[in-house]
C-alpha cells in the first residue's frame, strides 16, 4: 500500500495570495484594470500586460471560482509533476492563452483572469488522469475530469468570457500533459 503524502502547496498559496493582492488593489483602484489587464490594440505600449492580466480579475465570482480551481486542480498536479513543474504549466498555460486572446479577440477588448493558466493545469491533469473522478457542483456524482474540462470549456462561449485563452491554456495543457504522460506513465489513482 502506498503512503499518502502532502504536496508543498507554497506555490499554489502564492498565486492565490498574489491574484487576491491584485484584485484588492483593483477594488481600490479600478483604473489598474486598464493599466495590468490586456488589450490587444494597446500591447505594443503595454508589453507587460501579457503577464500581469493574468493577476487580475474582474468580478468576486471571477477570482472565487478561478482560485477554488488553482487550488483543486494545482495540489493535484504538484503532486504528479513537482512543484517547478507545476509553476512552468501555470506560467506558460497563462502566456498561451493571453497570446490567443491577442490574435483573436476583438482588440480593442481587455482580458483579465488566470482561466487560461488554469485550464493548462486542467489539461495537463486531463491528460494524464483522465479518468480520474471528481465532484462538480451541482451532479451528486462523481465524473470523469476530462468530461468536467470539457463542461466547463464550452461554457467558455457565454458572452463576454475569454474563450480565446481558456483554449490557449487547456491547449498548452494537452501538450504538456501529452509530454508528461510519455516520460512518466498514465497516473494511477486508487
Amino acid at each position: 500500500m502506498r503512503g499518502y503524502s502532502t504536496p508543498n502547496l507554497h506555490a499554489i498559496w502564492f498565486l492565490v495570495a498574489l491574484n487576491v493582492l491584485v484584485f484588492i488593489v483593483t477594488l481600490l483602484r479600478p483604473d489598474m484594470i486598464l493599466f495590468l489587464g490586456m488589450t490587444p490594440a494597446l500591447f505594443v505600449r503595454q508589453p507587460w500586460t501579457i503577464v500581469t492580466s493574468i493577476f487580475v480579475h474582474g468580478s468576486f465570482n471571477h477570482i472565487l471560482f478561478n482560485m477554488i480551481s488553482l487550488f483543486f486542480l494545482g495540489s493535484f498536479l504538484i503532486r504528479l509533476v513537482g512543484e517547478r513543474s507545476f509553476l512552468w504549466v501555470y506560467g506558460l498555460g497563462g502566456l498561451a492563452g493571453n497570446a490567443l486572446f491577442m490574435v483573436l479577440a476583438n482588440p480593442s477588448s481587455t482580458g483579465v483572469g488566470a482561466s487560461g493558466a488554469i485550464y493548462a493545469v486542467g489539461g495537463t491533469l486531463a491528460m494524464m488522469a483522465p479518468k480520474l473522478p471528481v465532484f462538480v457542483f451541482p451532479f451528486p456524482f462523481p465524473i470523469p475530469l476530462w468530461v468536467a474540462i470539457m463542461g466547463f470549456l464550452a461554457l467558455s462561449f457565454i458572452p463576454g468570457i475569454a474563450w480565446q485563452a481558456h483554449i490557449g491554456g487547456l491547449v498548452l495543457g494537452l501538450i504538456a500533459g501529452y509530454l508528461f504522460k510519455r516520460k512518466r506513465g498514465t497516473y494511477r489513482y486508487p
